[in-house]
């Protein structure tokens, strides 16, 4: 099989979501790495691909935003250097694992999402109103903030899951999100004091969507619902109507569970849990964990 086909392969599965986001990450970087030698060989300039960066890049000036608005979402999956797209996509593969295996798919995207959002919008608060960025246009791009939201709301969800480290053995991911918090924070006095910025507003909403989340409301559902939009625009796909159906034909029909999952009962729970200290949380199926996330809702 080529790889044209195992890339659409991997873009015509509906519960692809992690694999899907790393794709578009490395599809992109392949592609401005091609951009920028064939524009070095043309004109002998090493920068001459930062023409196309300025239509990718979310830049400081909000007058230049106006008429670039999709640089706040096409920025999360603009890298030029390689070990800025590999520390990116490893954490987004470990972390992202962790919230799609929960959350599923689509929360998984939406938070993706949002974190760009919340990155790109704290980077042009800090540009435009707090004098010490204010030294100059600037742009912004990086998959960072996205790949913060989605570390911070692993570690807000599963905070003493752990992951084993080189060097350092197993290490709870709540301590791993404090210090990626703790680096952000630092580095805002730094050379890449915009990169850094969005990182906290990515970790800030991480946490916010899992807190909302666990308190009953989703804050991806307007994310979910642009993109079901986008996907009945490109396929053509008509939305479902809901149809009544006479009474006797209900009576006839078996019936069938609707609206939210029910809640675990207890005896459920503390089966879960008993599996958990013997067996570590790794060991839960997934419906299992999702019991679990129900039954912290209460």
């Amino acid at each position: 099989m080529s790889i044209a086909n195992d890339i659409r392969t991997a873009f015509s599965r509906r519960d692809n979501a992690l694999n899907q986001l790393l794709l578009i990450n490395v599809l992109v970087f392949v592609f401005l790495v091609l951009f920028r030698t064939v524009m070095f060989v043309i004109t002998k300039n090493r920068d001459a691909h930062l023409l196309l960066m300025d239509w990718l890049a979310v830049p400081s000036v909000p007058a230049l935003l106006l008429t670039r608005p999709w640089t706040l979402l096409t920025y999360s999956f603009v890298h030029i250097n390689f070990f800025h797209i590999l520390f990116n996509l490893i954490n987004l593969y470990w972390f992202g694992g962790l919230v799609r295996e929960y959350l599923g798919d689509r929360r998984l995207v939406s938070l993706y999402v949002l974190g760009a959002l919340a990155g790109a919008v704290i980077y042009l608060l800090a540009f435009n109103f707090i004098p010490a960025f204010r030294v100059g246009p600037a742009i912004l791009y990086g998959a960072s903030g996205s790949v913060t939201a989605v570390i911070l709301a692993a570690a807000t969800l599963l905070p003493d899951y752990t992951f084993s480290i080189i060097l350092l053995g197993p290490v709870r991911i709540k301590y791993i999100a404090a210090v990626v918090v703790l680096v952000s924070i630092a580095g805002v006095n730094g050379g890449n004091a915009g990169g850094d910025i969005a990182h906290l507003g990515g970790a800030l909403l991480g946490f916010l969507f899992v807190k909302q989340l666990q308190a009953g409301r989703d804050l991806g559902r307007p994310i979910q619902a642009v993109g079901d939009w986008v996907v009945r625009l490109v396929t053509g796909r008509p939305n479902l109507r809901v149809t009544h159906r006479s009474a006797a034909a209900t009576a006839a029909a078996p019936a069938v569970k609707k609206g939210p999952a029910t809640q675990p009962g207890q005896d459920e729970i503390d089966l879960i849990l008993d599996k958990i200290s013997h067996s570590g949380y790794e060991s839960l199926s997934k419906d299992e964990k999702q019991k679990l996330f129900r039954a912290s809702q209460k």
